[in-house]
C-alpha cells in the first residue's frame, strides 16, 4: 500500500509525464492541502517561452488562484525533482509548510544538493524538506529524457 507521500508524488510524476509528452523536461508538481490537490503543474518553459514556467511556479500560481491567496501556509508541495533556487525561493515566499521531492538535482538543486534554501534561518520562512520519495521513478524519467536528447532522437 502506498503512503500518502507516495500517492501524491505519483500525481506529480503524472504531471512530469505530461511535460515529457510536450517535449519539456519531465518535472511535475502538485500542491496539497488537507489531502486534496489544490494546484498542479509541469514544466512549460519551451511551450510558453517562459524561463519561469517551472512545474513548481505553474502549480503555485494555480494554487494561489484557487485559494485566492499567495499564502499557502498549510500546503505540502510534491515535486518530482529537487527544486532549483528560483523555485525554492518561490516556495519560501508562498509560506508552504513542507516540500517533498523525488530525486536530487546535483547541478541545480537548492533544497539539499547545492543550497539549503528551505532551511536557511536567515530567511523569513522555513519549511520541512523530505527527499527521495519515488526517487527511482522520478530519476528514470529525467535520465530517459536527457539520454534521448543527447542521442538526437
Amino acid at each position: 500500500m502506498m503512503s500518502e507521500d507516495e500517492k501524491f508524488m505519483a500525481a506529480a510524476v503524472r504531471e512530469a509525464d505530461k511535460a515529457a509528452a510536450k517535449g519539456e523536461i519531465p518535472v511535475g508538481c502538485v500542491i496539497v492541502v488537507d489531502g486534496k490537490i489544490i494546484g498542479r503543474g509541469h514544466n512549460l518553459r519551451e511551450s510558453k517561452n517562459d524561463p519561469c514556467a517551472h512545474a513548481e511556479v505553474v502549480a503555485l500560481r494555480k494554487a494561489g488562484a484557487r485559494t485566492r491567496s499567495w499564502r499557502l501556509i498549510d500546503a505540502t508541495v510534491y515535486v518530482s525533482c529537487e527544486p532549483c533556487a528560483m523555485c525554492a525561493g518561490a516556495l519560501v515566499l508562498s509560506r508552504v509548510k513542507r516540500v517533498v521531492f523525488g530525486c536530487k538535482d546535483p547541478k541545480a538543486g537548492a533544497l539539499e544538493s547545492l543550497f539549503l534554501i528551505g532551511r536557511d534561518q536567515r530567511l523569513n520562512h522555513q519549511f520541512e524538506v523530505m527527499g527521495g520519495v519515488l526517487e527511482k521513478e522520478c530519476r528514470a524519467r529525467l535520465s530517459g529524457f536527457f539520454k534521448k536528447a543527447r542521442s538526437g532522437l
